[in-house]
């Protein structure tokens, strides 16, 4: 088992349940639902086109609890784009690390730990579609973002957990990376 290092440079969360914007916040405390008040909360959700095998809305274990990208992911998806930046808060995620490269390579039933002991399984790579590349578009006024997402985030969209062991993160935490 190898372990590394990275930087929790923001912790954010979707309080307003009818968007998959994120906002900011110092911390977030972290049940084994998820982000309490967060649009993906829980521990089931129906399922969706990402489990073809089950019909659209049985109720399944939720894996996609917290939604984590890399600041150096997002720095490759906006020059790819060829704007300035990329938000963590434009794609919904609920963490921004930096300090690991290839974050959205990490293998499905990696451990992030986290100073506290809080503790997230990674459930694999978060697969891009097209409603970040709206509010990518929509934030810069670009409308012709919205189509070229998708390609510019492959393999860089960051990662999506389910929690192992419940707790809190700041901004600024060090969290430890076991694969």
């Amino acid at each position: 088992m190898k372990v590394y290092e990275a930087v929790t440079d923001a912790v954010l969360a979707a309080r307003d349940t009818d968007h998959f914007i994120t906002s900011r916040e110092p911390r977030i405390t972290i049940e084994l639902g998820g982000i309490p008040g967060d649009r993906h909360f829980g521990l089931l959700r129906p399922a969706d086109s990402r489990q073809r095998i089950y019909p659209r809305g049985t109720m399944i274990a939720n894996r996609r609890q917290i939604s984590i990208v890399s600041a150096e992911e997002c720095a490759q998806i906006a020059e790819a784009l060829g704007i300035e930046q990329v938000l963590p808060e434009w794609l919904g995620a609920n963490m921004l690390l930096s300090g690991y490269e290839g974050l959205t390579l990490l293998p499905q039933g990696a451990r992030l730990l986290f100073p506290d002991g809080t503790g997230l399984i990674c459930e694999g790579e978060n697969l891009p579609c097209i409603g970040p590349g709206e509010a990518i578009a929509r934030a810069t006024g670009k409308p012709e973002i919205a189509a070229t997402f998708v390609k510019a985030a492959k393999k860089k969209r960051g990662i999506v957990c389910s929690v192992e062991r419940e707790g809190t993160v700041n901004a600024g935490d060090t969290v430890r990376i076991y694969t």
